[in-house]
């Protein structure tokens, strides 16, 4: 009887389980056998595969633009998981505060990562335009840089003589302390404000028209126009992230922090000391989960490559060479050497997480 209750128990796990099973089966394990077989052939769709052993493979590095997605994949998985992570992990501890309507501004800084990836791509196409908001906000800056300059420096000057008044009365400040810094923005703008009237500073000249999207010029050996999706992709994915970190921080006890504090520990030694140990877990997660994105990079590809009118040889990844071979536009499919391209980038995909678990952040928590 008890036999029979498990055996039932077992066969409602698995009818449960069976449509995970069959998705697995057929869309994931039927597919990569097939994308193994193909890599071996010269397949067009329309003439039977024919067996070529490792010639895919090899031509794949005989290939130039297979080179260069591949220099665009790693540039840009690099570039964007450092990005989000960093900016992801600042914005959780911002957020982690106890301040009012903090509820409100989560969700603010939520709502980027609901966009769509097209609704994004389209964006991304309006704000880079050579007159578009990007170039426009740029010309901005650098027509009152010298504005922003003396606000800075009359900003730096008050708040540092606020904090020198206030430990000379035997207060403990710091430079960075909110109350003082109400009293010296307003100063400093006043003080901004009276430079430009006596002309000490003055607006400039200024008109950028940097041609983000129809070109292939390179900023640090990557190009443009991959600049302004790798910007655009780490504005729609920090949220998300935020999100982890922010969940991993309500984890960490306050007593940790209130007994630091107890023994002195300034601010940055709680930081490196407590959190960043404490969130080892969230921070593997959080990397593996940017790594293996990015490193799949395609539908943006090609939107600003198609529409957008960026050269492919400036925004070409490894997802895209593989969709370029499956869908050549007036030639024939080159299945073979689509599936091999596809293999290499998932071969790479795993390459990479586990060196970054085995050299950089592991999943293992603080003990």
């Amino acid at each position: 009887m008890r036999l029979k209750a498990r055996t039932l128990e077992g066969l409602y796990a698995l009818f449960l389980l069976l449509p995970l099973l069959f998705t697995l089966g057929v869309f994931f394990l039927y597919a990569f056998l097939r994308a193994v077989y193909f890599s071996f052939t010269d397949y067009d769709l329309f003439s039977p595969p024919r067996f070529v052993g490792l010639a895919n493979y090899l031509r794949l590095f005989q290939d130039p633009l297979f080179l260069k997605a591949l220099w665009h994949t790693l540039a840009y998985s690099l570039v964007v998981t450092s990005l989000q992570t960093f900016l992801a992990l600042l914005l959780a501890l911002a957020l982690n505060q106890p301040l009012k309507g903090i509820t409100a501004f989560r969700t603010v800084y939520y709502l980027p990562s609901v966009i769509s990836t097209a609704a994004a791509s389209l964006l991304l196409l309006w704000l880079f335009q050579r007159t578009g908001l990007v170039n426009q906000a740029l010309s901005l800056l650098l027509a009152h840089l010298p504005h922003l300059l003396a606000l800075a420096l009359l900003f730096a000057l008050l708040q540092g003589a606020q904090v020198l008044w206030e430990k000379r009365k035997g207060t403990p400040t710091s430079f960075l302390d909110p109350a003082l810094a109400l009293l010296s923005l307003p100063l400093a703008l006043l003080g901004t404000y009276a430079l430009d009237l006596l002309g000490l500073v003055q607006v400039r000249e200024a008109r950028v028209e940097v041609p983000w999207l129809p070109t292939s010029a390179t900023f640090l050996g990557i190009p443009y126009p991959l600049w302004a999706i790798i910007l655009m992709n780490t504005y729609t994915t920090i949220p998300t992230f935020m999100v982890l970190f922010l969940a991993g921080l309500k984890g960490i006890p306050k007593t940790l922090y209130e007994a630091a504090a107890l023994d002195g520990a300034s601010p940055w030694v709680m930081f490196s000391r407590i959190t960043v140990p404490l969130l080892r877990p969230v921070l593997f997660l959080v990397i593996t989960l940017g790594l293996i994105g990015t490193l799949q990079l395609f539908d943006q590809v090609l939107f600003v490559g198609g529409s957008g009118g960026a050269p492919l040889e400036a925004t070409i990844t490894l997802a895209y060479y593989v969709y370029g071979n499956v869908f050549p536009s007036g030639a024939a499919p080159r299945v073979g050497l689509a599936s091999a391209a596809a293999l290499f980038l998932a071969g790479l995909t795993l390459l990479v997480v586990l060196l970054q678990r085995r050299f950089g952040v592991s999943e293992r928590g603080w003990t």
